[in-house]
Parts: C-alpha cells; structure tokens; sequence
C-alpha cells in the first residue's frame, strides 16, 4: 500500500508515518517545515519506504504528481492554535482552506482510495452535553474552529459530489512526544514541560479544575490506520481517550509548583469525547492510560529544553488579542 501524509513531519503526523511504515506502507509526505521539525522523522532517514516532498499544499500543481498511485491520503497539514488564528486569520483560511481544498483537489484527480481529514473538537465550542456526540451542535468561537470546520465540510461534500471516499477524525486534545516546542503560546505540554525542565511553577489557567480528553498521538495514529483501511465513508467521528482529566489532575503527576493565571474566556470547562460511534464502526479503542502517557512524556522531557519558557508576563502579553475579541 502506498500513503501519502500530509505534514507528515509534524507532531501527530510523524507518528502516523512512523506507524503506517511498520505496518508496511510507502509513505510519500509533503511539507513545507513551518511547523514540522526534520528531527522529528530523522530516526527514518535513509528509509527506502519513506520519500520527502518540501512543498506547500497550497499549491495544487506542485504537489499533484506526488498523488499519483497513492492508495490513501491522510491530511493533517494545517496551522494549529488560537492566539495567531485571531491575529492572523488569512494566514489561517489560506492553510486550513484553501490548502485542504488543494489536497482534495490532488486526491480527486489522483482516484485515491481513501482520503482522512483531520478534523478539530474545538468546533464543538462550548457543548451542551458531556460526553460530546458528532451530531452535537457546531459552536465556532475563533478562526482556528472555523478554518479547521471549512476544510471538513470541503472534505464531506467532495465526497458527496465527487464520491471522493472520506472520512473526517475530530481529534480532542492529543498529547505525546514530538509535541510543539516553539512558536506561539498554545499546547499546555509544551508549556508545562518547559517550565518543569527550569524548576518554574507551572501556569494553571483559571483554578485547575477544567478537565480535557488528553488522548495519546499512538492511540490517534492507530485511529487513522483503521479508518483508512475500513470500508466505511462519508462518516465523522470523534476520537477521544474514553475519560476527561483536570489539569490539576496533569500538574499533580508531572510534580511541581503551580501559580493561577486568569481563566480565558470561549474556553470549554469540559472537553470529552463520546468515542461509541468510532468503537462501533472501526472497533478502535485507545491503549494508553492518562497516567502512563504522561510517564512517558516525563522520559522524553528533554526533547522541550529549547522550548520557550512561559511565565504569567508573557502569556498575558501573547493572549491579549484573545482577551480583546473572545470577552463578551
């Protein structure tokens, strides 16, 4: 089987490569290293089974040829985060859109056999009902949401007009190595890590309690595999850890001092996955405790030694604009 990844050197993406090689596949991935890292593939340098295209998915001609042949397309290319997605919102359509609507546009033409689009939970908002359901009621509250939402409608109707067969993973709060160290203030693994690795307390949003559905990046991974390699299409699914931790709960087993920080507005207090219709229709189940993950976070913690260290100055200073337009 050949697969085609797209920022396929990013976080996520790198795991997905480095799994779908050991099950087999020649795995093509195309990325133009705004926030993918060469290192994190580097363990796979010299692989007959992978092959680097440097390209921006933006650009339909350029990275067409490289779908030819391909059996499944898994997207994953995208700018992440919300701070630069309100202070850049076009930076963010171009990518998240019009790239998506690119690699869709290369998959069509290609006949591709499978296409996976990585979808967000952040489109949920602020729900209603805990564990969230996919026929829960979309609620955008940044341009991130809504650039993340767009490039999965564009994915659902190729697939209903073009019969392109797709299906879309509405990821929640994927954690593991490999995670971003740098640029904009954003992952709260990569913030904390940081701060572990410099004996600095760690800056706890609001007073903790929030809970997130930290789902581990080889769980997702394995998600991808089995969705790809199903007969189903035209669904969405979520993909979840079966559980919700506080962040209490994370700042506890990394061990450490912790200093409060005002509690953001259009943030969830919750986020939780009802994951039953992926179990159901995949038989996809996560593996990896909220407990050992972070075990294993803290044996690879020195992969964040040059990340930049956050302290309550300047997350306030970088979340200002979030402040500015999310407070009502």
């Amino acid at each position: 089987m050949k697969a085609l990844v797209t920022g396929g050197f990013g976080f996520i993406g790198s795991h997905l490569v480095e799994k779908l090689i050991k099950e087999g596949y020649h795995v093509t991935v195309i990325d133009n290293l705004i926030s993918g890292r060469i290192d994190n593939l580097k363990h796979l340098e010299g692989n007959q089974n992978l092959n680097a295209v440097f390209e921006n998915i933006c650009d339909l001609e350029a990275i067409s040829e490289h779908f030819n042949g391909i059996d499944h397309v898994f997207h994953l290319a995208a700018l992440a985060d919300i701070v630069p997605s309100i202070q850049s919102p076009d930076k963010y359509f171009a990518s998240n859109v019009n790239g998506t609507f690119s690699v869709l546009e290369a998959a069509r033409r290609a006949n591709i056999k499978k296409f996976l689009y990585t979808a967000s939970s952040s489109c949920y908002g602020i729900p209603d009902n805990y564990p969230t359901k996919e026929t829960d009621e979309i609620r955008l509250k940044y341009p991130y949401a809504l650039t993340k939402r767009l490039g999965e409608e564009l994915a659902i109707h190729w697939g209903e007009v073009y019969k392109l067969p797709v299906i879309s993973l509405r990821l929640f709060n994927v954690y593991g190595p490999r995670s971003r160290t740098c640029g904009t203030y954003g992952a709260v693994f990569g913030v904390f890590l940081a701060q572990k690795l410099a004996g600095q307390p760690y800056t706890v949003v609001g007073d903790g309690r929030q809970t997130r559905d930290f789902t581990y990046v080889t769980d997702v991974a394995e998600a991808f595999i089995a969705a790809a390699r199903s007969d189903v299409t035209g669904e969405i699914f979520n993909v979840g850890s079966g559980g919700s931790y506080s962040v209490n709960r994370l700042v506890e087993l990394l061990g450490g001092p912790v200093e409060y920080i005002p509690k953001r507005p259009g943030e969830p207090d919750c986020t939780f996955a009802d994951t039953s219709t992926i179990k159901k229709a995949l038989n996809w189940l996560p593996k990896v405790s909220f407990e050992h993950g972070i075990k294993l976070m803290i044996e690879n913690i020195d992969y964040w030694k040059d990340a930049p260290l956050w302290t309550p100055e300047t997350i306030k200073e970088a979340t200002a604009d979030w402040f500015r337009y999310l407070s009502r």
